[in-house]
């Protein structure tokens, strides 16, 4: 039992767990018991899928992606309408959001499709329309923030997966060209975000209120912080989605450069602990599973972050591992759970 056991790795997890409860306690009390579940889910599925072969779960790669296009679609059918979006699905007291859900999955089969034979053009075409698919599908909802976490993590496979640099680049030329058209196919909401972005005071009090509130908090901290419960911003609630959205501000409010630094810490230890897995991965997929969730972790962590510090536009991406969204926890630590896997033992 617990064969795969990294120490680095699941030391630098207890502890980011253990701050993220101490500080939701602190800021979201209200969240608990409840969120104890999705904790307890998300360990359970750790440790489960650490100990199945890379190998023996690539078998089913294919039933999961489907499975992943049926949860998407269901979620656009049935699932929840909150303030105007339809992300989560109800599940008795628990709400999954899916699109967090399926990311480890739909990366697990990315990465065997384009690893198992000589990559063709024509194959990758076949790829990139199975990648749009779920990818749509996210846009829909709308979940922008799941959207690009899922674009990066698709890179990232694509980049250890041996691709021709002449496909490489024509798809970063399709790229470039398709970013100012997508802007046609944004929200309202999503256009203020990236306008608001650069220029917060221009609103203070309106599309800009959540920026400055996050720099408030991020520099108030000081060294130490203010202490547990005595942070100004997020006690009073001045600062806005402080339990998910912004709880690296939150953080750094209440436990200072030292907290912040020991979060940073962690997902440094686990991003490395990453690139150790993919230097002694078991197979090509197993590589490029690997480098697909690094890519996508990264990124999480890297945006959560700079949109805290102002230095981002704010997308509504959770920190992992800390922010409160059972959805999104038990997805890193399922994909955390096959990364063990995925290398030598």
């Amino acid at each position: 039992m617990f064969k795969r056991f990294d120490l680095l790795l699941v030391l630098s997890l207890f502890v980011l767990l253990l701050i993220s409860t101490i500080v939701l306690r602190s800021i979201a009390p209200s969240i608990y018991p409840l969120y104890f579940v999705y904790f307890i889910i998300a360990v359970v599925a750790f440790i489960f899928f650490s100990q199945l072969d890379f190998d023996i779960i690539s078998l089913f790669s294919k039933h999961l992606y489907i499975g992943s296009i049926v949860l998407l679609l269901v979620t656009l059918i049935i699932g929840k309408v909150t303030r105007g979006v339809i992300r989560w699905i109800p599940i008795g007291a628990l709400t999954i959001q899916s699109a967090e859900l399926v990311r480890p999955f739909l990366l697990l089969y990315y990465a065997n499709q384009l690893t198992k034979d000589r990559l063709t053009a024509n194959r990758l075409i076949r790829i990139i329309i199975m990648f749009l698919i779920p990818f749509g599908l996210i846009l829909i909802q709308p979940s922008l923030g799941v959207a690009i976490l899922f674009l990066a993590g698709f890179i990232g496979v694509l980049l250890s997966s041996g691709i021709k640099k002449s496909y490489f680049l024509w798809l970063v030329l399709f790229a470039i060209i398709f970013v100012p058209v997508s802007w046609q196919f944004l929200k309202p909401y999503q256009k203020a975000r990236i306008i608001t972005f650069v220029d917060p005071f221009m609103d203070p009090l309106g599309r800009g209120y959540n920026a400055i509130q996050s720099i408030i908090s991020v520099g108030s901290g000081r060294f130490f912080g203010r202490g547990l419960g005595k942070g100004v911003q997020t006690q009073l609630a001045f600062l806005p989605e402080r339990q998910t959205d912004f709880i690296f501000a939150a953080i750094s409010e209440e436990l200072g450069f030292v907290g912040a630094g020991m979060v940073l810490s962690g997902l440094f230890l686990i991003l490395w602990r990453l690139t150790v897995f993919m230097e002694r991965a078991i197979s090509p997929a197993a590589r490029a599973y690997l480098a697909g969730f690094f890519l996508m972790l990264f990124f999480q962590a890297l945006i959560h972050i700079g949109m805290n510090m102002g230095l981002l536009p704010i997308t509504g991406v959770p920190l992992p591992l800390i922010s409160a969204g059972g959805s999104s926890l038990l997805a890193t630590m399922i994909g955390l759970g096959i990364a063990l896997g995925a290398r030598k033992s």
